[in-house]
């Protein structure tokens, strides 16, 4: 499992600030952070930054490459940011992202192709966000990935994501997702890799919330195949997850459970209440994040204590 780090994103203030003040010591701990927390790969998120975006990335690309020897995603809608962060990147880098929305179709992958970099390409159109996992499919299948084969993008560098929407007002979007890698992966051949931002489903979430909410997902999402996730390696209860599947860990109450989430979903089957043992608290939490990742019970912020 590929961890892009998510924490070097202009929506933080912390973020916001380091950039502002060009403070090279802040971003290098954030960036420094990330890694030892084990993520493989960094995502750059600036914003669209219209007048900006080529000035900060010929600043932050070389500060963030001063300290960690990790791939970069470039994460802006700004073309020429893109182009220069690509261009000043010491390892292949990843552009994120594309749609099937036009002109972003006719230009992202393009830049791809000629750095012989990554892509990151979202399930959607112009239409917005396709809510079953066919449409979202549909979306790849007719222009997604052709386009990237138009250009020279090999599938191993084409990374789908079928778009994680929050649970707090969207969670009937939560499960076709989860279908769409499992549609991706097993039913392309070759198949590309698949991807996706995590955080996204707990997003306006309470913070007691987040991490169980994402680490309950990654697991679902891990079982049907996916490659990696742009997600929070500072968490450290998610990265223990991840270690749990990868190891088949079942020594503790909740790894057990979440192996048979892994295996139950995996198998295109639900998770059932003879699989919990209700006198464990922490296998009642993560029985009752899958009720409601599945869209079975409406979340509220105060769902853990119903």
């Amino acid at each position: 499992m590929l961890i892009i780090g998510e924490n070097i994103h202009i929506i933080s203030p912390e973020v916001k600030d380091i950039i502002a003040a060009r403070d090279v010591a802040g971003i290098q701990r954030l960036a420094l952070a990330q890694v030892n927390g084990g993520a493989a790969m960094l995502d750059l998120n600036i914003g669209p930054q219209k007048k900006q975006g080529v000035e900060i990335m010929e600043w932050l690309v070389p500060a963030v490459q001063e300290v960690v020897d990790v791939p970069i995603s470039f994460d802006t809608t700004n073309i020429e940011a893109v182009r220069t962060g690509l261009g000043l990147a010491k390892q292949k880098g990843m552009v994120n992202s594309t749609s099937a929305e036009p002109e972003r179709l006719e230009r992202m992958p393009q830049v791809a192709a000629e750095y012989g970099a990554r892509l990151i390409a979202l399930m959607m159109g112009s239409g917005g966000i396709p809510m079953t996992a066919e449409e979202r499919v549909a979306v790849a299948i007719e222009s997604l990935i052709p386009r990237a084969m138009e250009v020279g993008i090999p599938m191993e560098d084409l990374f789908l994501d079928p778009l994680a929407m929050t649970v707090s007002g969207c969670q009937e979007y939560c499960p076709p997702a989860v279908e769409a890698i499992r549609y991706v992966k097993m039913g392309m051949d070759p198949a590309p890799m698949t991807t996706i931002g995590l955080s996204n489903v707990s997003n306006t979430c309470v913070p007691a919330n987040r991490s169980l909410l994402n680490r309950v997902y990654l697991v679902m999402l891990m079982s049907v195949g996916l490659d990696s996730a742009i997600a929070d390696s500072l968490d450290e209860a998610l990265m223990e997850t991840i270690r749990i599947v990868d190891e088949r860990d079942d020594s503790s109450a909740a790894g057990s459970l979440l192996l048979t989430l892994y295996d139950r979903t995996a198998a295109g089957e639900e998770l059932e209440p003879s699989d919990v043992d209700m006198s464990e608290p922490e296998q009642v939490d993560i029985w009752k994040t899958v009720q409601v990742l599945m869209n079975k019970i409406i979340y509220t912020d105060s769902y853990l204590r119903d």
